[in-house]
């Protein structure tokens, strides 16, 4: 009987941890989080919808991800040009021009600051 209670009681907290309980903005998945944000300006939003939303929404790619301050951090204390100069070249796993072939350098930078969420 004993065992039998000690099994249940394991099952009911493996079922109630698998729920998630509170799914409210402040528990969202760093991913979830990141699907919510977009750039208030019309046009930014359309570049980094079409050019950036997919990779940096989706931890997997290991970009980091939108909204992310401590990920971007490191990248940003190399300054903006490097940054820049990254995503025009390639870094790593993003393509040259992080596959947005009509941006120009102020617009990846507002891309930038956007998903380091500088402004």
């Amino acid at each position: 009987m004993t065992i039998r209670l000690l099994a249940t009681g394991a099952c009911l907290a493996m079922l109630l941890a698998a729920c998630g309980g509170d799914t409210g903005p402040a528990h969202a998945t760093p991913e979830a989080a990141s699907r919510a944000l977009q750039p208030d300006d019309a046009q930014l939003a359309e570049l980094y919808n079409r050019s950036c939303r997919s990779c940096h929404t989706v931890a997997a790619t290991g970009a980091p991800l939108t909204g992310d301050a401590s990920a971007w951090q490191p990248r940003l204390d190399k300054g903006m040009a490097t940054l820049v100069d990254n995503v025009v070249n390639g870094f790593g796993g993003m393509p040259p021009f992080g596959l947005c072939m009509d941006c120009d350098a102020v617009q990846f930078e507002a891309l930038v600051r956007f998903m380091a969420e500088e402004g």
